[in-house]
This record gives structure tokens, sequence and C-alpha cells, in this order.
């Protein structure tokens, strides 16, 4: 397959399995997800009949052991579906999160029961996950949370309001931090929702977002939601801290992995244009401006790519950091932000266009620098290691 940025992707990326599924992937974003995209993003949702064909095609829970019904891949495998996604030019589609985010929480920290009750569904797309941290008054700062799992005979009673949740309209299976002890991070624990059958939980609208369109985002409300004794992800409580701490590097770098195909697929989008746009009798790639711009744009996205693989490589070996995590995540989607901007500025007045590609990709890329901590976050975290 050509690589946008003939950037030599190492060994560890390109064994002949790895390739069969990098190309089976796209196969599949392009012939499933791609003709409906636009459809997606006028609704505001992904057709609930693209998670069970995502998880017949073995694309969810891809890195999770066969014994749960995943396809016993590892990280790699992750990051083709994420980055097959971006160059299928489909949007929206939040199988990253549930993939990579909701199914390792349950894998690393849940019971054996809880393994095999949950894993299997989401594997299968029978069910589609989410997870609830961020509320109207606690966006970066989990331990201002107020939602409460308060402890009853027979299980817990959870109040309280999120926000931002992606996969908020769809996801059935819902991992909610909550409140179940004093304040503070010793207080905090990970309350497992599975919302079809939870009396007293409700989805508020599907928020208006400047990007993301076919993405549902939405508010999710819990008003005295009974919850059996084995919600509590694990068996002990007070843990839901430490445990989003160990995991967050990974969404970290999840971050990272999209902003580099995303900035991919902005150049290759970019490149085509200026080779067939027309100005003052020659093609905008004829002047030497273009040509400059085009050459920083590529820097960039090589310099992020390789950083971003680098640190993928560490995680495959167990051995990447927070502080590493928060490098890559804070200086590979301000790159992205920056590519954004420089090759709508070569669409012209066409890439304030919605119809033209470019106009999407540069509103969905604004919110990499938001989610998964702020970047003004990851710097502070970075600078506690000095």
């Amino acid at each position: 397959m050509e690589d946008a940025l003939d950037f030599p992707l190492p060994a560890w990326y390109t064994e002949e399995d790895i390739n069969i599924f990098r190309d089976a992937t796209y196969g599949f974003y392009e012939r499933e997800c791609a003709p409906l995209s636009e459809k997606w993003r006028k609704q505001g949702i992904v057709d609930r009949d693209a998670w069970t064909k995502a998880g017949a095609m073995g694309l969810l829970c891809a890195s999770m052991p066969e014994e749960y019904g995943g396809a016993g891949g590892d990280y790699r495998h992750e990051m083709i579906i994420m980055e097959e996604l971006h160059r299928a030019g489909v949007d929206g589609f939040g199988i990253s999160l549930h993939n990579a985010i909701v199914a390792p929480y349950i894998l690393h920290y849940g019971t054996e029961e809880q393994k095999r009750k949950w894993l299997p569904k989401l594997a299968s797309g029978e069910m589609v996950g989410a997870i609830a941290m961020t509320e109207p008054g606690a966006g970066s700062d989990l331990q201002g949370i107020r939602t409460t799992a308060k402890k009853t005979g027979n299980g817990y009673v959870l109040n309280g309001q999120k926000t931002f949740i992606t996969n908020g309209g769809t996801a059935n299976l819902v991992i909610v931090v909550a409140k179940t002890g004093e304040d503070g991070a010793k207080g905090v624990s990970l309350m497992v929702v599975e919302t079809d059958n939870a009396e007293g939980f409700k989805r508020g609208r599907n928020l208006d977002k400047i990007g993301n369109h076919a993405q549902d985002t939405s508010e999710l409300f819990f008003d005295d939601v009974e919850l059996p004794a084995d919600a509590l992800l694990g068996t002990e409580e007070g843990k839901g801290f430490y445990q989003l701490m160990e995991q967050l590097p990974q969404e970290r770098l999840n971050i990272a992995v999209q902003a580099v195909a995303a900035m991919e697929h902005a150049l290759r989008e970019t490149i085509a244009y200026v080779k067939e746009r027309h100005a003052f009798k020659k093609p905008i790639i004829a002047f030497q401006n273009t040509q400059f711009k085009l050459a920083e744009c590529k820097t960039l996205a090589t310099v992020a790519k390789t950083f971003t693989y680098h640190c993928a490589e560490r995680l495959l070996k167990g051995e990447l950091d927070a502080t590493t995590a928060s490098m890559a995540k804070y200086w590979v989607s301000d790159a992205e932000g920056k590519v954004m901007d420089e090759c709508l500025q070569l669409f012209g007045g066409y890439g304030y266009m919605e119809e033209y590609p470019i106009a999407r990709m540069f509103t969905d890329a604004r919110v990499q620098r938001i989610y998964g901590g702020t970047n003004e976050i990851m710097k502070l975290l970075i600078a506690r290691s000095l």
C-alpha cells in the first residue's frame, strides 16, 4: 500500500498478517461506511447496523483475547482500525473508543465473570460501549465529579449527569465514573451500566457540535438508577481514579494516532487539489508558496508519525509512560491543527465549503486538543516530571 508521506513503516507494522488486516479493514470502510458517511453526518449518528457489521468483520475488540470473543490481536490492529477509517474518509464512527478505551477497562480490571459477560457482546456489536467521565462542572479535574453510586443492601443507586459522551446516543454499555466514598481520588469507582435495563437512565440531546457531525455525542442522566453489586468494575471500591490514570496513556496515544492519520488524509486531498486547480494559467502546485507550505506540512506530519510510532512500539512492549503519552497527545494534536489550517488555506474559498472534505477535517480536528485531557493539562503533567 502506498504511503501518502513516503514514510517507511517499521518492521513490527508490516508483517504479512498485519498487511492483510490493513487491506481488509480499508475494504470494509470503503464498502460499508464511506457511501453512508454523508447520511450519517446529516442524521448526527452512525447507523446501528454498522456496529454489527463491524463486529462480524472482526473489527470490534480486535485486540481482546479470543477467549472473550475478541480477535486476539494487539495495539497494531487498533492502530489500523483508526488509521484506515481516516484514509477511507469516514468520520464520526466511534469505534476506537469502543475498542481501545472501553474494552480494555473491562479486560484489565473486570472480574472473570464480568469479562465473559460483557466482552463477547462488545466484540459482536450486540453492545456498543461508551465511557462517561465528563460532567457539566468537571472535565479535566476528574476528582471534582458529583455523580454518586451509593451502596444499598444488594447493589448501588446511581445519581448524576454526564456530558460530551462519545457514542452516548447509541451505547448500551456505559462505564460511569462515580463517587462511592470520600472526596478525592480514593472515593472514585467505575460502574458499568447496561442502559437497556436501567430504569431511571435517560439520554439527553445529541449535542450540536462544530465538527464530528456523524458522531453521537450526548448528555446522559442517571436518576436513582438501581445497579446490581457486580456493576462495580472489579471487586474493590475506590480504585476508579487509579484505573483511569493507568489507561490514559493509551487513550492519549489513540488521539495521536488519529491525528497523524487525519494529517495524511488532509495532505492527500490537498495535493490532489492543487495539482488540478489552476490560477494565473498554471496549477497551484507550481507556485513556490504552495510547495513551501506543503513541504512544511509534510515535515510536521512525518515528525508526528515518527514519534507516534515510537510511542506505539513502547506501548506494545509495556513501556509507554504517562509523560511521553502526554507529549504525543499535545504535540501531535497541535501539529494536526497547523496542518489542517494550511491545507484549508490552499483550497482558497472552496476550503470553507462543507462539501469539501478539508472543511470537515478542519472542524473535526479542533476537538483533538481538548478531549483526553486538554493540551494545557498535558503540559502540566509533562512539567511535573521535570
